[in-house]
């Protein structure tokens, strides 16, 4: 997934969010959509455009990029998008706050919901070509604004509650940044392989379970003691992220 490294002017930009090249910022109102202003930008500004809204509650953005494989394997994006946002988390997480992904597109903090990612690419693209574009999008809960005592249902959380101090969207954006482009230079220097195994090292433990990623993008489960492989398919669960709420248009609470 190629980076275009072409200047193009920054609108609305956030001058104190420092972003690697080849990334160019755009930043909405708090009650703008980044993923969708994402996909409606990106045929015009191309890869490395970055969608930031700036929210109090959310740390939310959307990254346009540009595979140069065919589609049907390009949705494997979703999995290097999933780990520099876990990394990003985990760098900047209080030491021994345990952080996983539940397959194939949540976060949970201490086993607390806390968002998570989704893709889109072009209607109608060929299956067999190269999309035109991609966007991937991450909405990450960093206060909680329900009603109640925090920590009153123990499957949802926020960064504020699991004791992330200091760190704001706008941090969490310039981290996922840099690691998306460790993920993408691994991606490009070792194959799909060396990225899927970074993401299934921090998928949710199953006990007795081998897991893999196949070409499509599918999750395979083999159990111990069985012959059977289970296949979890990417390509339904993409048109449902599982951690969204559409109704809210941020993390399920």
């Amino acid at each position: 997934m190629p980076m275009d490294t072409r200047t193009r002017p920054r609108t609305f930009t956030a001058p104190d969010i420092v972003l690697p090249p080849p990334f160019t910022l755009v930043t909405l109102r708090e009650v703008g959509d980044a993923f969708a202003h994402a996909i409606s930008i990106a045929p015009e500004k191309g890869a490395g455009t970055l969608v930031y809204v700036g929210r109090f509650d959310l740390a939310e953005f959307a990254v346009v990029l540009e595979p140069d494989e065919p589609l049907r394997t390009a949705r494997r994006t979703l999995y290097a998008g999933m780990v520099a946002l876990y990394d990003a988390l985990l760098s900047h997480a209080p030491p021994e706050k345990p952080i996983d992904i539940i397959w194939p597109d949540a976060i949970r903090v201490d086993s607390g919901l806390v968002g998570g990612g989704r893709l889109a690419w072009p209607q109608g693209a060929s299956e067999d070509e190269p999309p035109a574009w991609m966007v991937f999008g991450a909405t990450i809960r960093t206060v909680s604004m329900g009603e109640g005592e925090p920590g009153l249902n123990p499957l949802i959380s926020a960064l504020e509650e699991e004791g992330f101090t200091d760190f704001g969207a706008d941090r969490l954006l310039e981290s996922f940044a840099r690691h998306l482009m460790v993920a993408t230079d691994s991606l490009h220097e070792h194959g799909f392989p060396a990225v899927a195994k970074e993401y299934l090292k921090n998928l949710a433990a199953e006990k007795g379970v081998r897991r893999d990623i196949d070409e499509n993008g599918d999750l395979l489960k083999r159990y111990a003691g069985k012959t059977e492989v289970e296949k979890q398919q990417l390509l339904p669960a993409l048109a449902a992220p599982s951690w969204y709420d559409p109704k809210t248009k941020g993390p399920r609470s």
